[in-house]
């Protein structure tokens, strides 16, 4: 049912609120606009069966801009709607489209306020004519302009977060937040109205005292500053560019920023490494210790002293036997915590089925299955004596025990005194 037959039904805003899952604000401005953007007021529209409709799909969108067209046309049925999906289709591309083309006021931020963020991705031919690719992380400080880019071989969260690292320490500091596209590393979802970000990055962002932000959908003006560098950096320095490994590349893309960053730029009309001697002292410090990026994997111990990774087995102490680990994978180096507490660090090896050891855990398990048959016998069950067991921890016993009342030791007690 259309806002408008609502309205006119005697229904409150409150009420049409409620019933279409808008706010009273978006009703208020589309009962005043009778149903159409400010913008359509005065045209001509041929009429359609789409018509009744259109203030629920602009409500919608004003909601939120990532509603898709199928999720509009499944939510007009029940609604009555009875014309086709591409109507629905081309009408929500039009609004998008005519939403995207607004004017827009330059945003401009103070030193040390906010700093952008992108990935992208390049491509190399190597000499057989085959195709792999490479990704271009880059961050900007939004006030200076100076800009911190490399390439790296993989896109997955502990690299994106190294990154960052390098770029802090590039930059001698952090500003206050940091503004992101809808990226996976990034972004979940909108939850209850706010912006749901990944919890990795979360812990990330505290430790380093930032406030994540993202970009609004079909707002790419909010995130200029970033999309014109990527764009600069392919133009200007890949384009043409005889790839030879990403270290060379890397090194040289360095040394192409510092050239650049001697120049005037475009905006702001001033030098950028001498705006960013003004913005550098608003950067806030960096910790001490810089944020773990390494994979968390959770195990527990197997009975033969080993926990699982990816088709090997790594051997741990055996005392650890049914503990929950943690073990912390970046770089093909494994590293596995008890508690918080280092137990022991170990190279993956290439492939599976492999054991990978510490000499010392098995010594110390035969040590101590000796020590057991020494004290408790060779797995005899002899009464009064526990079982031989190399779990210190839970040792089994199997013994008579006879319950006395305490009285029958009395005359004990009056020998003892005479």
């Amino acid at each position: 049912m259309d806002i408008l037959l609502m309205s006119r039904k005697g229904l409150t805003q409150r009420e049409i609120s409620r019933k279409l899952g808008i706010s009273r604000n978006t009703v208020s401005k589309y009962i005043e606009n009778e149903g159409y953007p400010e913008s359509n007021k005065g045209k001509v529209v041929r009429k359609s069966m789409l018509d009744p409709y259109m203030g629920n799909i602009s409500a919608w969108l004003e909601e939120d801009m990532e509603y898709k067209a199928t999720w509009i046309y499944d939510h007009l049925l029940p609604l009555g709607f009875c014309g086709s999906y591409e109507i629905v289709k081309r009408a929500v591309h039009d609004i998008k489209d005519e939403r995207q083309q607004v004017a827009y006021m330059r945003f401009e931020t103070e030193p040390g306020f906010q700093s952008q963020v992108d990935f992208g991705e390049f491509q190399i031919e190597d000499a057989a004519g085959t195709i792999r690719r490479i990704y271009l992380f880059s961050m900007i400080l939004g006030y200076s302009r100076r800009i911190y880019a490399e390439f790296v071989e993989r896109c997955d969260l502990p690299t994106f977060l190294d990154c960052h690292i390098r770029a802090f320490d590039y930059f001698g500091g952090v500003t206050e937040e940091i503004l992101y596209d809808r990226m996976k590393n990034v972004y979940i979802r909108k939850i209850a109205g706010k912006d749901k970000f990944n919890d990795t990055l979360m812990g990330f962002a505290l430790h380093y005292r930032f406030k994540p932000k993202v970009a609004p959908p079909y707002a790419a003006w909010v995130k200029g500053k970033i999309e014109r560098p990527y764009h600069f950096i392919r133009e200007g320095f890949w384009r043409g560019y005889g790839f030879i490994c990403r270290e060379t590349a890397n090194t040289d893309l360095f040394n192409w920023f510092q050239l650049k960053d001697r120049r005037v730029h475009g905006t702001t009309h001033e030098v950028i490494s001498e705006r960013f001697d003004r913005e550098r002292p608003h950067l806030q410090e960096l910790p001490r210790r810089a944020f773990d990026t390494s994979w968390r994997i959770y195990r527990k111990v197997n009975k033969d002293c080993t926990v699982r990774f990816e088709g090997n087995s790594y051997v741990v102490p055996h005392t650890l036997v049914g503990a929950n680990l943690v073990l912390r994978v970046k770089d093909r180096c494994m590293r596995i915590f008890a508690d918080d507490r280092l137990i022991v660090t170990y190279e993956i090896p290439e492939g599976k089925g492999h054991l990978v050891q510490d000499p010392r855990f098995y010594e110390a398990l035969k040590k101590d299955r000796e020590m057991n048959k020494r004290k408790y016998g060779y797995g005899r069950s002899v009464k009064g004596r526990a079982k031989c067991t190399i779990s210190p921890r839970k040792p089994i016993y199997e013994m008579d025990v006879e319950i006395r009342p305490i009285h029958i030791y009395d005359h004990v007690a009056v020998e003892v005194r005479v």
